[in-house]
């Protein structure tokens, strides 16, 4: 369970990067047999809208009409996807803890990261703070699921 809390975590900052990065490992073969991941996201179309729907808010949120990501429709987001992510990444048979998780980590994770990204924004704007942020969620959830992979013989 401690993929799924790590993930709730990454969602907690960006609510579509957790299901981009599990829907991508699930389309590799690069999650254990033994996971939660239901059998759609292990097609590449599934994967790809992922990728597509992270890749947009990514640029989204260097616009200066983005909503902080603590109002309610923010945190609903990141409940429900980063939640679904989280209990992909459970054991078989426990999806539901590991949603509810890492959908509760998300929302919980949401508010510091949002105060660190405020007082980064007033000495280094909204562009390179988001840009950062980003190199550090995606790298978190890509590592998240390299640690996941199974060992190939």
């Amino acid at each position: 369970m401690l993929a799924s809390f790590l993930m709730g975590l990454v969602g907690g900052q960006r609510s579509m990067t957790p299901l981009a990065a599990v829907a991508v490992a699930a389309a590799r073969g690069d999650l254990p047999r033994d996971c939660a991941a239901p059998d759609f996201l292990r097609e590449p179309a599934v994967a790809a809208g992922a990728v597509a729907l992270a890749l947009a808010e990514l640029a989204g949120d260097k616009m200066k009409s983005a909503p902080d990501r603590i109002v309610p429709p923010g945190l609903a987001a990141r409940f429900i996807v980063a939640g679904f992510a989280a209990g992909a990444l459970a054991p078989r048979g426990r999806f539901l803890e590991g949603a509810a998780l890492g959908g509760i980590t998300a929302v919980a994770a949401s508010y510091p990261g949002w105060r660190a990204r405020m007082a980064a924004m007033e000495d280094h704007g909204q562009t390179p703070t988001g840009l950062v942020e980003d190199a550090l969620v995606v790298t978190a959830a890509a590592a998240i699921v390299a640690a996941m992979r199974p060992r190939r013989r």
